[in-house]
């Protein structure tokens, strides 16, 4: 069963830490991602392909223009002491309004020195769009 103290609380501050990753209409340093991310962070998009640290850091350093992301149905489960299993669901925004891409998203999150670093991250290509 997960812990559940402080658990709102701990929520909310993974929310803003995932957050800051979609970087909405900013683009997010090198320097915050290299804190932000874990020195063993790797992920599994939801196209099913797999990416390194250094990879997903590049990237996200040098995007000016990324799509606006909406995500919701934040959910977080504490996995151990200074770990803990934050999941939602995300879309790109589209200009015209729309929403594509919609995913469903996990993301394991590990207190260190540093604070909280980002070690695992899931996408998955949703079954239905919302």
């Amino acid at each position: 069963m997960p812990s559940t103290v402080g658990s709102e609380a701990l929520l909310e501050e993974l929310q803003a830490l995932e957050a800051e990753l979609h970087h909405p209409g900013s683009r997010c340093s090198r320097a915050r991602l290299e804190q932000l991310l874990h020195p063993q962070f790797h992920e599994v998009g939801r196209s099913g392909q797999a990416y390194t640290r250094d990879t997903v850091i590049g990237y996200l350093a040098s995007v000016t223009a990324q799509p606006a992301v909406e995500a919701d149905q934040y959910a977080v489960m504490a996995l151990a002491d200074g770990c803990a299993l934050l999941t939602y669901r995300s879309a790109r925004r589209l200009p015209d309004g729309t929403r594509a891409e919609h995913a469903l998203r996990a993301s394991v999150w590990q207190r260190t020195t540093l604070g909280w670093q980002l070690v695992y991250h899931q996408g998955t290509v949703a079954a239905e769009a919302w």
